[in-house]
């Protein structure tokens, strides 16, 4: 296995965990939204702090500052703005726009130094995004309206947000993904903040305090470190469209928590999912024995 393909399975397992997202977020019902994001990524931060005093990595945090800006932005930056899209527009029409960031992944990659955009690719992150269509959306088709122009222009901020942090993260391979422990630190801090200034504070309950701190060891704990690692060293185009699973895996898993009704798009969107990411595999494929045949 190459180290592309193995840093890529590392940064896949944080759809993974961001599959659990919904599930654990159900669990946490009650909380305010920002409540929940400075006491998870409090978590998250915390115990990435525990494990660099432990390595004596300090060295890690010490980073210039478009570097923070990079992390900070893109983690808290995403959050906020979907929080916005929730309350400013129907959730289902600003997942459906948020969920973009996928396939922007895909073509923002193919401007970074040694990358180009490839039709599989694209072809599999369009397969991607209709079966998260039909499973966010139901198939029904998008009506837009005047008055949701916010929430829409702020879930489609997320998109960008989020697509942009991890093409970028690219270019900042030299910085170790420790550095991703000041980043939730500073995405906590700021949670905080927009938390005593719009929400009232909810003191959670034991099945919430429970549903916290998972969200804090994997969706926004660990998955972030393994995301830095996978966007840094692996094949960020299959990355982008392996994404597309993250609504697939959390649909599946809120149905066998009996939260969710089965569906034929359930069906469907397996299909379309697993199709482009088995096609944009393929072609990954392709590519190194090509250049494994022209180093010989």
């Amino acid at each position: 296995m190459t180290s592309a393909r193995r840093a890529t399975l590392i940064g896949a397992t944080a759809i993974l965990m961001w599959s659990l997202l919904a599930l654990l977020t159900t669990s946490a019902a009650g909380i305010p939204p920002f409540e929940l994001l400075t006491l998870s990524f409090g978590i998250g931060g915390a115990l990435g702090l525990a494990l660099l005093a432990r390595r004596g990595a300090w060295r890690a945090l010490r980073q210039p500052w478009p570097v923070w800006l990079l992390g900070v932005g893109g983690l808290f930056g995403y959050h906020a703005l979907y929080f916005v899209a929730l309350a400013r527009a129907p959730a289902v029409e600003a997942s459906l726009i948020a969920y973009l960031w996928p396939l922007l992944i895909v073509l923002f990659s193919g401007l970074l130094p040694g990358e180009r955009l490839r039709a599989p690719q694209l072809i599999g992150a369009l397969l991607g995004l209709a079966g998260a269509w039909l499973l966010v959306g139901g198939g029904a088709a998008f009506a837009p309206r005047a008055e949701y122009l916010p929430g829409y222009l702020a879930a489609l901020g997320c998109a960008f947000t989020w697509s942009g942090y991890s093409v970028l993260n690219r270019r900042c391979g030299a910085v170790p993904s420790e550095a991703v422990v000041g980043f939730c630190l500073a995405t906590a801090l700021a949670g905080g903040v927009c938390h005593v200034v719009f929400e009232a504070t909810v003191v959670p309950d034991a099945r919430q305090w429970l549903a916290i701190a998972l969200l804090g060891l994997g969706p926004v704990g660990a998955a972030f470190f393994v995301w830095d690692h996978g966007t840094k060293r692996g094949e960020i185009q299959l990355l982008g469209v392996l994404s597309y699973a993250t609504p697939l895996l959390s649909t599946l898993l809120l149905l066998a928590a009996g939260r969710a009704e089965p569906r034929w798009q359930v069906v469907a969107a397996c299909a379309l999912i697993v199709g482009g990411a088995a096609l944009a595999a393929r072609q990954g494929d392709s590519r190194r024995r090509v250049a494994a045949a022209d180093v010989r």
